[in-house]
């Protein structure tokens, strides 16, 4: 049996969400049409571009960059403030449309993931009419397009969707390799960063049929182990496993890599604020309970440092998983630029030990009723509506 992968990849997931949603709220203009962007807090140092319409990018404006160099490029720019609550409900979305088709599918990030269509093939037929039929289903019931890619592998797979965009079908079958594939520049092939791009047109190898048709040894000197890996992608080699999560977790996590360096335990504390919800909201609908709570700072240098902390008493309650991660945060900050931050909830369990303290009360079942009731109403109404207010330090 051939084996068929497919890549599905939103266009401009950021701002294709954000339309979709003001859209949906009455907003007259649909912003992938205008000079837009998803921008953080213009006020502070690092309001940065997050995502960019194509008119926006016509006009020069890039990702990363500050708003205030974007404007200097866009006197009409559009400022649209993220949203990754939401951002969160329209993957789900997404997902669930492909899985009534297969539950073999590989999550890569919120706006992509692979399927094995070769385990299906028989039920809908052709790849190529199958991946136009999804294609528009997505936007048809979503507002959003997406881009497919399918190949024989998922290195081929993920190649083919980042061809032309938006809202289109590629394919990138091993016989389409030297065709397609072979003449692009070599920093187009998946998996080669600037780094490694520098050096490779510094050995005057420019384009993926150099590297393709280069001996392996040859590169050993300058990239050592990697070198194998490097010419077998070339030749559009790679893995066709899909990798399927598992339904129950051991663990709960969830991690961000930021645009830009966290300089404070405060601008920390912030991002760490909307992770632990986000955790503590899947903890409370899978019905179970954590009993070890886990950091991980990376810094500039993406060295990281990960501590973790176990509990007298498992819970599902935010504030305290919240002021457990702070104090671990505190212990692995030293004063360095972050740029990633992550928390993870382990050791769970479906009941609760509880060890009764001379100093419990009502508080903390009130809280954990509460928090069960804005799930609810949350989880009704699709895009987490009912948000917590951010803590305020007291003195």
């Amino acid at each position: 049996m051939e084996t068929i992968i497919m890549h599905i990849d939103v266009n401009n997931a950021f701002l294709s969400w954000t339309a979709v949603y003001l859209l949906h709220k009455g907003y007259k203009t649909d912003i992938r049409n205008i000079e837009a962007i998803i921008g953080g807090d213009e006020s502070r140092r690092h309001g940065i571009v997050l995502a960019k319409s194509m008119v926006a990018k016509s006009r020069g404006v890039k990702t990363a960059e500050t708003i205030r160099d974007a404007k200097r490029k866009c006197y009409n720019l559009k400022i649209f403030p993220p949203y990754y609550k939401l951002y969160k409900y329209m993957s789900h979305k997404l997902f669930d449309i492909i899985s009534e088709y297969t539950p073999d599918i590989e999550v890569l990030s919120i706006d992509e993931c692979f399927i094995d269509y070769s385990k299906i093939k028989n039920m809908y037929g052709d790849e190529i009419k199958f991946a136009y039929k999804l294609k528009k289903e997505i936007k048809d019931k979503l507002g959003f397009t997406v881009n497919i890619g399918v190949a024989n592998n998922k290195l081929c797979a993920k190649m083919a969707s980042d061809f032309l965009k938006p809202d289109r079908v590629h394919t990138l079958f091993d016989n389409e390799v030297k065709e397609k594939m072979y003449p692009l520049p070599i920093g187009k092939l998946f998996g080669v960063g600037k780094k490694t791009k520098e050096k490779l047109i510094n050995l005057n190898i420019k384009t993926i049929g150099d590297l393709a048709n280069t001996d392996p040894q040859d590169l050993y000197p300058f990239f050592k182990n990697m070198s194998d890996r490097l010419v077998s992608s070339a030749q559009g080699k790679s893995d066709s496993i899909i990798r399927v999560k598992k339904e129950e977790r051991q663990g709960i996590s969830n991690s961000t890599t930021l645009s830009y360096n966290l300089n404070s335990l405060d601008e920390i504390y912030k991002v760490l604020f909307k992770l632990v919800d986000n955790v503590c909201f899947t903890l409370r609908k899978s019905n179970r309970y954590t009993s070890v709570i886990g950091v991980t700072l990376k810094d500039k240098f993406f060295k990281s440092r990960s501590h973790q902390r176990k509990l007298l008493n498992a819970t599902d309650d935010f504030n305290i998983i919240y002021e457990v991660a702070k104090k671990l945060v505190k212990e692995l900050y030293h004063d360095d630029s972050i740029r990633l931050v992550g928390v993870s909830l382990n050791k769970l369990s479906s009941n609760i030990n509880h060890q009764i303290s001379l100093f419990d009360d009502d508080f903390k079942e009130s809280n954990h009723k509460l928090d069960k009731i804005v799930d609810q109403i949350n989880d009704s109404y699709g895009y987490r509506i009912i948000d917590k207010a951010s803590l305020v330090n007291k003195k």
